[in-house]
């Protein structure tokens, strides 16, 4: 390889660092921690639906106050606590008993957990394939660079 073209590799292996890995790797933490928060939101559903059928709110009903959006909370009565509505996807909405809603949590949760043991590889990947941009770019400028403490970041 003539000295000549090394800068413009050098200047290409970083452009595609910078604007191809570094941008994948970014979406992808972004996708997976999205799904996190809709595990934790459903997560949080269960625990309210399991305090439900411990409390038995059939006779007299439920009391609870209702977020109408910016912190403005309205005290509601809801009669019949038997049957509640659960976001399927899409949009829609399905109403349900307790135990259906805690079976469909149930598969929801694994379901959106898969996704995330998909999207917590491919991360993996994409911090390797950085890895090993960054080690030719070190070749290619005959570099013997050693970070003082090894890069680690916790994918999980």
């Amino acid at each position: 390889m003539c000295a000549e073209g090394i800068p413009s590799k050098v200047v290409q292996y970083e452009q595609f660092l910078n604007e191809r890995l570094k941008a994948d790797l970014s979406q992808v933490i972004e996708q997976r921690d999205r799904l996190y928060g809709e595990v934790a939101e459903y997560l949080q559903l269960k625990t309210v639906i399991e305090k439900i059928k411990e409390s038995n709110f059939k006779s007299d009903g439920l009391k609870t106050k209702v977020d109408l959006g910016c912190n403005f909370y309205v005290q509601a009565n809801v009669p019949d606590a038997s049957m509640i509505y659960v976001k399927v996807g899409f949009g829609f909405f399905l109403e349900m008993t307790h135990d259906e809603a805690l079976a469909f949590i149930e598969k929801k949760v694994a379901m959106i957990n898969s996704k995330i043991e998909v999207l917590t590889k491919d991360a993996a990947k994409i911090k390797a394939h950085i890895k090993l941009v960054l080690q030719g770019l070190q070749e290619i400028q005959n570099l013997d660079f050693q970070p003082e403490k090894p890069y680690r970041d916790v994918l999980s």
